[in-house]
């Protein structure tokens, strides 16, 4: 039922709302003169290991407008308005990086050069209720915010380097609306914990196939497997911990 004058009192889910509205940027304030401080074949590379996250960016635009309705279907007004922000968002990262690809004058791999990135977006789109949506977007935004500090710390002053630091100013946001909606669906469904332990293993053995895939060129740009991996995982075990999902092989070993 279509509500005239929904009911918008969520003051957490807004706050991360006008944070939305307030941290917008377009491509226009990217200085795009900013050297790139890369040969031609660190561009190839880095061209071919940001294929992932780009397709990535895209997936996450598409996610989120397909998940829009059931959020509205559920009366939660706050979680529509702040995803409102996350499309534009993701939308921008995608314009943004398509004129990075330009610039460096270089293309993306093909899904069938990388098959493994194809698998992993499927299983994301096989989570058609918005909250195991929701989960998998957030281990994906923990991904690529590792992704995104490690090249802008290997690579600072350069063109590369600005755009990944307005791009995790953004990832910072999506990450505590995750948590902060998923913490609260969890206290009232502790039975979703094991389904979603299951998707973060299956998430992240395709994540460490997708770097495989692309290890070589990764290494040419300062893309460490371990560094990256032992990131993620903490991370992600982080917020397994602070919303109260239940390891059943921790259970057995207490």
């Amino acid at each position: 039922m279509i509500r005239v004058f929904p009911r918008v009192d969520n003051t957490k889910l807004m706050e991360l709302f006008r944070k939305g509205v307030e941290g917008q940027w377009s491509t226009a304030q990217i200085d795009w003169e900013r050297p790139l401080l890369l040969d031609a074949h660190e561009r190839r590379a880095l061209a071919h290991v940001l294929t992932p996250v780009y397709l990535g960016e895209q997936a996450a635009m598409i996610g989120a407008s397909s998940v829009i309705p059931q959020f509205f279907a559920a009366h939660q007004t706050e979680a529509q308005l702040y995803l409102a922000t996350f499309l534009l968002d993701e939308a921008r990262h995608f314009e943004t990086l398509t004129r990075f690809y330009h610039k460096i004058d270089q293309r993306p791999l093909e899904v069938r050069e990388l098959k493994e990135m194809f698998r992993y977006q499927a299983r994301l789109f096989k989570s058609r209720d918005k909250i195991e949506w929701l989960w998998g977007i957030l281990l994906s935004d923990i991904l690529a915010r590792h992704f995104y500090s490690i090249l802008v710390k290997g690579h600072p002053h350069s063109l590369f380097a600005q755009i990944g630091s307005r791009i995790l100013l953004d990832e910072a946001r999506h990450l505590a609306f995750a948590e902060l909606y998923l913490k609260t669906i969890l206290t009232q469904q502790p039975e979703l914990g094991p389904a979603f332990l299951k998707m973060r293993d299956e998430l992240l053995f395709l994540m460490k196939a997708i770097y495989n895939g692309v290890k070589e060129r990764a290494a040419m740009i300062g893309l460490d497997e371990t560094l990256l991996f032992d990131a993620v995982a903490d991370d992600i075990e982080k917020k397994v911990r602070r919303l109260h999902m239940r390891d059943p092989e921790q259970d057995e070993a207490e």
